[in-house]
């Protein structure tokens, strides 16, 4: 059965979208489904495989988080009210308050892990709370050479866990806009890409996720998210027998005016596309754009670029 709207309705829907859509609580056991999902046949199966352990270790914080919330009532009124980021990756990452995360995430992985798995766990294992801050702040701030590569999804999954359980503890709805169309509202931390989604107040819109806490925010279709171009946008997807053209699942958004993309999960072709799983399962479409000249400015916290 279809809705009739009333004018008035009719206008304020136009006008005034609906600004965040949250996270579900059970966002990482969802990742890990998929990323299992999409392991299948892919060149990165193995690695899929193994974030997705990740992912269902980090469901195990969110369940029973380490640490509360570390921005006090007061600090987070204040932020909101200036259109601050309240959870502000900049400086909590300096403070710490993530670090519990990363400590009880190492309690839950595999001791007796050999190999290269067993050699990054142990280089974790063996640094202090400054050496591991050092890694969180140069993640954080895209300084990948600061970091050793193994250590980075493991590093990337503590924090998200942090921010995402931070992230469901604060009162989102009152979030505003940052400065810039790909900084997360409630982080600050850039997008890592984007969904348009498919059911009920929010279908057909679409809404960029964060690489840090994945709350999603709202951002106009057609739009360069870096350089809020809306000329000669082209999208790109790595099309097989299974989609139609223009009907891919995934598609990247590619601006020639600052040459950068943004990949896109479209959810009414696929909705049980996840952003940060279907992501690393389509690497191969940023070795194209990178050599066709694009280049990418969206960070994946699980995966060190090159």
């Amino acid at each position: 059965m279809s809705t009739i709207l009333e004018p008035g309705q009719i206008e304020a829907s136009a006008v005034m979208p609906p600004f965040l859509h949250l996270p579900p609580a059970n966002l990482f056991a969802l990742r890990a489904a998929r990323l299992e999902y999409l392991a299948e046949g892919n060149a990165l199966g193995d690695y899929l495989r193994l974030i997705a352990q990740l992912c269902h270790v980090q469901q195990q914080l969110v369940d029973n988080p380490p640490g509360g919330l570390p921005v006090a009532e007061e600090r987070q009124r204040l932020c909101i009210s200036h259109g601050l980021p309240p959870l502000a990756a900049d400086s909590l990452v300096r403070e710490g308050p993530w670090l519990v995360w990363l400590q009880a995430l190492l309690m839950h992985l595999d001791s007796e892990a050999s190999g290269a798995l067993g050699e990054a766990l142990q280089a974790l294992r063996d640094s202090d709370d400054s050496q591991r801050k050092g890694w969180g702040i140069a993640l954080l701030g895209g300084q990948y050479d600061a970091v050793p590569a193994a250590l980075v999804p493991f590093i990337g999954a503590a924090l998200q866990a942090a921010w995402a359980s931070w992230l469901l503890a604060l009162p989102a709805t009152e979030l505003k806009p940052a400065d810039s169309l790909a900084q997360c509202p409630a982080c600050g931390s850039p997008a890592m890409a984007g969904v348009v989604r498919n059911r009920g107040k929010h279908n057909g819109l679409r809404y960029l996720a964060c690489s840090l806490c994945a709350c999603e925010w709202h951002v106009v279709r057609v739009k360069c998210v870096y350089c809020e171009s809306s000329k000669d946008l082209r999208y790109s997807s790595l099309e097989d027998d299974r989609h139609a053209p223009g009907k891919a699942p995934l598609r990247a958004e590619c601006c020639p005016g600052c040459e950068s993309y943004l990949k896109q999960n479209y959810l009414e072709n696929d909705a049980a596309a996840e952003p940060l799983a279907d992501d690393l399962a389509s690497l191969a479409l940023d070795i194209r754009l990178d050599e066709e000249g694009f280049h990418r400015l969206a960070p994946n916290l699980m995966l060190a670029p090159g």
